[in-house]
């Protein structure tokens, strides 16, 4: 479908050889199909397959920066400030890095290319940027790495205080922002994340009248489902103003006053100590930062009972280290300001070495590409509802994020664990001698 702003080209011109020789030589040995149009109205299709997307450059001097740039992510900048359209299919478009990264350009190749680049006419109009649409905007925001509390309340703010509006556009009925548990493909993305709420539940082993703290609960979903299906008194913690403001009108609406309480707090600043049963942390531990994931998990560590159990629900890397990358640059300039992933060995490690021991470890990497997925598609077929709580470029940019990342996990770049964890202790059984319990029969609330 087009996603374009559907803004006019003007007529066709002259003046675009430069750039299609560029386009020639940069896409000669493609195997699949592309459609270009320039800002002068013409067209080119590339590759040896009949395109599946178009890109349609709005601005020669947009074409010119593109070339000439030194910064991976100029072509998505230049999305967000509708300088150039992806329209068709998005995935096919996104895939055209591993195109353009395998390129081998002898020295003559890239000079001949800058030469024409250097080449191509600006006429007053596109040397001041009058092509883009009136939306268009310079912004990202680059708020770093660090152990600021500051910093990451802002964090949080910059990402997950968009718009609960927004949000609700295209998550499941309940809110939730993780990565659903899907029974098979064709599974509603509701059905699945119920599903997921319930295997967490399950897995932690609740029990009425249990206290379960959640760390970073996000909309409520989690406390406000082992309330009322397992009985548990339930306590949620949050940066974000929002997802705060409406936690506290769910619990209200659902008459849950005396067993779900939400706190505006960092979890560093949680007291007490063996206060909870259990603890749950679903898609939360990725803003906590490398270096501070020691603090992070004995934290956990101190608030948890003797035989009780930790959930710790996180995507990881395939890469330690969260070295500099096209896609790590991307996250943290425009999408999590402070995120940081970790490969799962890493994140085993600093929980044994936190003092707790290890039950159980699932991978749900095909589940998250699946939930991003239809996180796209929802996005997409509600463009004209989201743009009355976004701008243009916000919806640009969570378009874009959204289908990368589930093409990062499709791919086997990232990946999301749930590890099952309790403090390390003699004789200690903390969880049944087999996982059975897990899988037999469901809730009557599943059902």
């Amino acid at each position: 479908m087009s996603t374009s702003n559907e803004t006019a080209l003007p007529p066709a011109s002259s003046g675009t050889g430069p750039a299609k020789y560029i386009l020639n030589r940069l896409f000669r040995d493609f195997d699949g199909g592309i459609r270009i149009c320039l800002w002068d109205g013409s067209e080119v299709h590339l590759g040896r397959d009949h395109p599946t997307f178009s890109l349609t450059f709005r601005s020669a001097k947009a074409f010119q920066e593109l070339v000439l740039s030194r910064d991976p992510l100029c072509l998505a900048e230049s999305y967000f400030q509708g300088l150039i359209d992806i329209d068709g299919d998005l995935y096919s478009a996104l895939k055209l890095r591993h195109h353009l990264t395998s390129l081998q350009l002898s020295l003559i190749e890239k000079s001949a290319i800058a030469s024409n680049a250097l080449r191509i006419k600006l006429d007053k109009a596109a040397s001041t940027g009058s092509d883009a649409p009136k939306w268009a905007k310079t912004f990202g925001q680059k708020l770093g790495i660090g152990s600021s509390k500051k910093l990451n309340r802002d964090a949080i703010s910059f990402h997950y205080d968009v718009s609960n509006e927004f949000y609700a556009l295209w998550l499941d009925e309940q809110m939730v922002y993780s990565c659903a548990y899907y029974e098979d493909a064709a599974q509603s993305l509701e059905q699945a994340q119920r599903n997921k709420l319930d295997h967490i539940c399950r897995k932690l082993r609740l029990k009425p009248g249990e206290r379960l703290l959640d760390i970073g609960c996000g909309w409520g979903a989690l406390i406000c489902w082992a309330a009322e299906h397992y009985g548990v008194s339930a306590h949620g913690i949050t940066l974000s103003q929002k997802q705060y403001k409406h936690v506290q009108r769910t619990i209200q609406r659902r008459g849950l006053e005396q067993k779900v309480s939400i706190e505006l707090l960092d979890y560093r600043d949680l007291q007490g100590e063996a206060e909870y049963d259990k603890l749950v942390s679903v898609g939360m531990f990725e803003h906590v930062g490398l270096k501070n994931l020691p603090t992070y998990f004995a934290i956990a560590h101190r608030l948890l009972k003797p035989g009780g159990l930790f959930l710790n629900h996180g995507i990881t890397s395939d890469e330690g280290g969260w070295k500099k990358s096209v896609a790590t640059e991307f996250i943290n300039r425009y999408v999590f300001p402070d995120g940081q992933m970790e490969t799962v060995s890493t994140v085993q490690r600093i929980m044994e070495d936190t003092g707790f021991e290890i039950h159980d470890v699932e991978g749900l990497r095909q589940h998250y590409a699946l939930t991003l997925r239809e996180w796209v598609s929802r996005l997409e077929e509600r463009r004209e509802e989201a743009l009355k709580h976004v701008t243009e470029p916000v919806y640009r940019i969570w378009r874009l994020y959204l289908a990368a990342c589930a093409l990062q996990f499709e791919e086997g770049c990232a990946g999301i664990y749930q590890v099952l964890i309790s403090k390390r202790a003699a004789l200690s059984r903390p969880v049944p001698l087999t996982r059975r319990d897990l899988y037999t029969g469901h809730a009557e609330s599943m059902m």
